[in-house]
């Protein structure tokens, strides 16, 4: 059999110079990594969804590289569904509001576990009921047929505290007192539905109506505060239990010192907080305090 011609050999040796190349690059590349273990943490309709997104995403992305782990972050459509979604979602956590945190420790057993330090450096709010300053409304008899604006049903600041100060003053039915009373879904909302006129008086989250104030001076011109409530944990990292501990601990851990990096700075400016601190189930016992005054008031203007 005849040799092939030499510029055929050639290439079927450069050819195969080449795969050995390929071989020996293969042998040299690490194993494909395994799957990243995934963590799904909920987020409560604070604000506008897409600025809550926007603000989470940055944490989100810091955790993942942090912790190697893939944090996904999904948003609540409202405050009640915290119950909801760690069941039929399976979420591992979730960054909630005093009173759905209360539920979640209570009845699903979750693990608080941090807190953000706001930028004016609390990480408590408190309950304000407002109304305008040009309504004549200033005591709880002058609201007497008025029409009303909760947050949501889930809500310490925005539901829960209203009622407790109501029911102190001898008003257990808002259904009979008011002429009308609704939810707004969020805290501004509430704030905003006052402003316009649309509700006589609101409840609302202090840290929003103070944001709200601070972008736009004219609002707290035009509403006056007549009450408050004593502070609460504003928001709250809440995990599952289940959670494997040293994971759980390694969070905690990242959260609590990524102010000391520059990195972790960074994404706390934009997460607009100063730092995390710790949490834990005491910090909560003044919202089953403030729920045991409330429910005489709830349980008429619910059954009502």
């Amino acid at each position: 059999m005849s040799r092939p011609p030499l510029s055929v050999r050639r290439f079927l040796l450069r050819l195969f110079l080449c795969l050995l190349l390929c071989l020996a690059a293969a042998a040299d590349r690490p194993a494909a990594a395994e799957p990243e273990e995934e963590l799904l943490i909920g987020i409560e309709p604070e604000h506008n969804i897409f600025e809550q997104m926007e603000r989470y995403r940055y944490l989100a992305g810091y955790l993942s590289g942090q912790l190697r782990v893939q944090v996904k972050l999904t948003i609540m459509s409202r405050y009640g569904e915290v119950i909801e979604r760690f069941k039929s979602l399976r979420l591992d956590g979730a960054f909630l509001t005093s009173y759905t945190a209360t539920m979640g420790i209570n009845e699903l057993n979750l693990e608080p576990v941090v807190n953000p330090v706001n930028l004016n450096g609390q990480s408590t709010s408190q309950g304000y009921i407002l109304v305008r300053k040009d309504s004549g409304i200033r005591a709880v008899e002058q609201m007497r047929g008025k029409s009303i604006v909760f947050v949501d049903p889930a809500t310490v600041e925005g539901y829960l505290f209203p009622l407790a100060y109501l029911e102190q003053h001898g008003i257990t039915d808002s259904n009979s007192f008011f002429h009308r009373f609704s939810f707004a879904g969020s805290h501004a909302s509430a704030i905003f539905a006052v402003l316009d006129g649309r509700a006589d008086i609101g409840a609302a989250k202090d840290t929003v109506y103070n944001r709200l104030v601070h972008n736009d001076p004219s609002i707290g011109q035009e509403l006056e505060i007549i009450a408050q409530s004593p502070k609460v944990p504003e928001i709250t990292l809440c995990i599952r239990k289940e959670i494997d501990p040293e994971l759980r601990a390694r969070l905690a851990e990242v959260l609590l010192t990524m102010d000391k990096t520059a990195d972790g700075r960074k994404v706390l400016e934009q997460f607009k907080a100063l730092r995390f601190v710790k949490s834990s189930k005491a910090d909560f016992d003044g919202v089953m305090k403030m729920e045991q005054e409330a429910r005489a008031a709830w349980r008429n203007t619910e059954n009502n």
